[in-house]
């Protein structure tokens, strides 16, 4: 039945309003919390992805600089172009991580609406958890925080292998 809205509604009835309205039913809600979990993990894939097919041009790059045995300017050049690549890898770890880490955060404030909502609807939990598709380790934040560790880690993991090889870029150079 509508309603009228004045300024003086609470809050918490104009929200349950709305949802009402944007959902039919707890079926609904699940399959649309599913859709966006999926969609933020497919963009986290991707940038993950991109990130790492980034990261391994520069190691190729950063291999083949250091490789360099040209006798008029390859000492120069070794003593250069590494660790401006090493410095590159840094800023592209910099740079992915706040894209990375946001799709995270995404990832996790939908599948915390799906437990709490497959946990609020006690029928729904029952059929979700009674079929063989679903289990309870699907739904836990514990499992889906372990599942994206390596989105997480990969810019920090690269960010010191960065260091560390410019680093001893330089070292090797001028010793």
């Amino acid at each position: 039945m509508p309603r009228i809205i004045t300024p003086a509604t609470p809050e918490h009835e104009i929200s349950s309003e709305r949802e009402a309205r944007m959902f039919g039913s707890p079926k609904e809600r699940l399959d649309f919390y599913r859709r966006e979990i999926q969609y933020e993990t497919t963009i986290l894939a991707n940038r993950t992805d991109a990130y790492l097919t980034a990261q391994s041009f520069l190691v190729i790059a950063f291999v083949s600089a250091m490789s360099n045995l040209n006798e008029s300017w390859g000492q120069m050049f070794t003593l250069l172009v590494p660790p401006f690549l090493a410095l590159l890898g840094v800023l592209s770890s910099l740079n992915a991580w706040p894209g990375i880490h946001a799709a995270y955060k995404i990832i996790d404030h939908w599948q915390l609406k799906q437990s709490n909502l497959l946990r609020s609807e006690p029928l729904m939990g029952l059929a979700y958890d009674e079929s063989p598709l679903f289990a309870e380790a699907e739904t836990s934040r514990a499992s889906h925080r372990k599942s994206l560790l390596f989105s997480l880690r990969t810019p920090w993991i690269f960010l010191a292998f960065w260091v560390i090889l410019g680093g001893y870029a330089l070292f090797i150079q001028l010793s």
